[in-house]
């Protein structure tokens, strides 16, 4: 079975932190942030190389930068 990594996004990471107790998993590092300009950035910190990632990052508001930050994440 491939190893896996569960990483999140800003939106709600008391979820994420939540599964991955149930799971017996550290959560991924991911360094998110924003541009001077305003535009979304995502650097995952993590080797997740021949690994199963799952994200964690609902979409409730404010819906564009949320789903922003998910699709950067992807």
């Amino acid at each position: 079975m491939r190893e896996l990594k569960i990483l999140s996004g800003r939106a709600n990471r008391g979820l994420a932190q939540d599964i991955c107790g149930f799971l017996h998993l550290g959560l991924g590092s991911v360094s998110l942030g924003k541009f001077p300009d305003g535009e979304n950035f995502c650097k995952i910190d993590d080797d997740v190389r021949g690994r199963d990632v799952f994200l964690i990052q609902p979409t409730s508001p404010p819906v564009n930068d949320n789903l922003m930050e998910l699709l950067i994440m992807i």
